[in-house]
């Protein structure tokens, strides 16, 4: 893909944002899939880390390296003519600038960037690292020259046995990442929480992210919360794989 045209796609997911409240970025791992959600009217994808590893037979939480995800996603975003977020995880291992020089070769204009350090045991970067960690991607994509959408996740409330025992620290990190640049913040597994999701789309003056089961939940109701923008994460892929071994069954000797 041309560098003009990442740059006009970039401009286009930062417009998308700003004209839907909430923006819904159906999560796709296959050309496939990419072109049968552009298909369906959505104006922009994102490619998930969970499902794409799914479909590669590879392990989640960075079982494939950058270079092997870089070469999946480009035929996925070369197949559509949309803008197309990839999910990079906690980055691979990679100095935010090379983060950033990868996904635009390929042809990305957003990143989801977590703070669950998976190339080191799963530890959890600090509130300050991973501000730092965002702050260097957004001075990359500046001078790279592409408004990179930077969606800033924390797994807080994942990995707290009490989520709301955590509020106040995940709300201290997110403002620490739209401090740092983030375009949106993504504050992951509170999606059935009316109280938790109220009170960080309430602390933030960016779109908060959330995660959404296509059948079970409700774009009203994430709307009545505040949430800026909806993604599925495996969710689609659950369904659809649901979907396919109720289909299947009568078949089946």
């Amino acid at each position: 893909m041309d560098f003009r045209t990442t740059v006009e796609r970039a401009e286009r997911l930062k417009q998308l944002h700003a004209d839907h409240k909430p923006l819904v970025l159906p999560t796709v791992w296959d050309v496939w899939s990419a072109r049968t959600a552009v298909a369906a009217g959505f104006p922009a994808l994102t490619i998930g880390s969970h499902p794409l590893a799914d479909s590669r037979g590879a392990e989640d939480q960075e079982g494939q390296t950058f270079e092997a995800v870089l070469a999946a996603v480009r035929p996925i975003i070369a197949a559509v003519d949309v803008p197309v977020s990839v999910d990079l995880e906690s980055g691979y291992g990679q100095k935010p600038a090379d983060l950033v020089a990868g996904l635009i070769e390929a042809g990305g204009v957003g990143l989801n960037i977590e703070d669950t350090v998976h190339s080191e045991g799963g530890r959890v970067r600090s509130t300050q690292e991973h501000a730092s960690y965002i702050a260097g991607l957004r001075a990359a994509a500046d001078d790279a020259g592409v408004q990179v959408w930077v969606n800033g996740r924390t797994d807080l409330f994942a990995h707290a046995e009490n989520p709301s025992a955590v509020l106040d620290e995940a709300i201290e990190r997110l403002r620490a990442l739209e401090q740092a640049g983030a375009d949106s913040v993504y504050p992951v597994k509170i999606q059935d929480n009316d109280e938790l999701l109220a009170a960080v789309t309430a602390a933030v003056a960016v779109p908060v992210n959330t995660t959404a089961h296509p059948v079970k939940h409700d774009l009203e109701r994430f709307r009545r919360l505040g949430v800026g923008r909806i993604t599925y994460g495996p969710l689609l892929q659950f369904a659809l794989t649901d979907a396919m071994k109720d289909m299947l069954k009568p078949w089946a000797p």
